[in-house]
């Protein structure tokens, strides 16, 4: 059975869980975790990801993250592909460092965003990485410390998290800390580490019982959330997929858009993709960039190839492109 293509949106939360190939370590000293961690805060703030959750425990890692500018997966594609290559020079290894593709699944944010974040602060405590509860805080590989004030890291949103606990940081981590703790003895809760309609509603129990109330909600593996949620989700991924291939039959390319472009900003074809630089190139590059990407599906490594430009460019130009096109009101067609 072919696998299903992910599914994103601006704003969406991802619980993200990938593994070591046949179960083995993918961090092996300290040098690991901090090049992990280090490649990991670039990329997040580069793309305005938002990170409110994170693990890393030898032979796998969790993250909770919302999407910014980029899809997830360009973010991990990324992160593990540079990771990878680095680990394997490292340690004198070749070949698959992780175990298949990593596993993402878009989650509804008012009903989990707070179970997730303690189930994967737990993680070092369930994989005994930490002998109690006390440690937790001071384990290195987790967000929890950080939350907790015990040490900073920029890229973790944890007074996003504090805010839903209190508005002074003491009291808000004094509650925070008991709402974390409450939840060791809840165990491995494969209800979070999987979508669909049984993991969404706890089980079998709690299907039969919708479903003897007359309420039969829509289910998707990939999405953990209600059936109005998975419902508004699956609708907003499929008009932008018909968006995308309706453009296509409608004879719409590169060389079209670019045209479309130079029609609105008045800068030819040939300065859009020349290598000089001005205000007017940079925005006819930022509308371009946007609309191929969000419209064309484009890969922002090809049209950084293109465009002579670093993938990184290309992907602030993609944000300031949508403001852009949003601000002036601008039409594709």
């Amino acid at each position: 059975m072919p696998r299903q293509s992910r599914i994103d949106t601006t704003g969406a939360l991802h619980h993200v869980i990938c593994r070591g190939i046949d179960r083995r370590k993918i961090f092996k000293d300290k040098e690991d975790y901090s090049l992990f961690l280090k490649r990991l805060g670039e990329l997040l703030k580069e793309t305005k990801t938002a990170c409110f959750a994170w693990a890393l425990i030898p032979n796998h890692f969790h993250l909770l993250l919302q999407t910014g500018n980029i899809p997830i997966s360009s973010v991990m594609k990324r992160l593990l592909t540079g990771y990878a290559v680095n680990f394997n020079r490292r340690h004198r290894r070749c070949g698959h460092l992780f175990q298949n593709r990593y596993k993402s699944i878009l989650c509804q944010k008012d009903s989990y965003l707070l179970e997730l974040v303690r189930y994967i602060h737990l993680n070092p405590l369930r994989a005994k990485l930490v002998a109690e509860y006390r440690g937790l805080a001071g384990y290195p590989y987790c967000g929890h410390g950080v939350i907790m004030g015990r040490r900073q890291i920029e890229w973790q949103d944890a007074e996003y998290i504090l805010s839903f606990f209190g508005n002074k940081p003491a009291e808000a981590r004094s509650e925070y800390s008991r709402f974390v703790s409450s939840g060791i003895g809840q165990g491995k809760r494969p209800e979070l580490t999987g979508g669909g309609l049984l993991r969404s509603n706890g089980g079998w129990s709690g299907i039969r019982a919708l479903r003897e109330a007359g309420n039969y909600q829509k289910g998707d593996e990939r999405i953990l959330g209600d059936g109005n949620f998975v419902q508004d989700v699956l609708e907003q991924a499929e008009e932008r997929f018909k968006e995308k291939y309706r453009l296509k039959a409608r004879g719409y390319n590169l060389e079209k858009l670019i045209k479309r472009v130079a029609e609105i900003t008045q800068v030819t074809p040939d300065a859009l993709l020349d290598s000089l630089r001005d205000a007017e190139r940079t925005k006819a590059r930022s509308i371009l960039s946007y609309w191929a990407t969000e419209k064309l599906g484009m890969p922002q490594a090809e049209l950084a190839q293109i465009l002579q430009r670093t993938q990184s460019a290309i992907t602030y130009a993609v944000r300031r492109g949508k403001t852009i096109v949003e601000d002036n009101s601008y039409l594709l067609e």
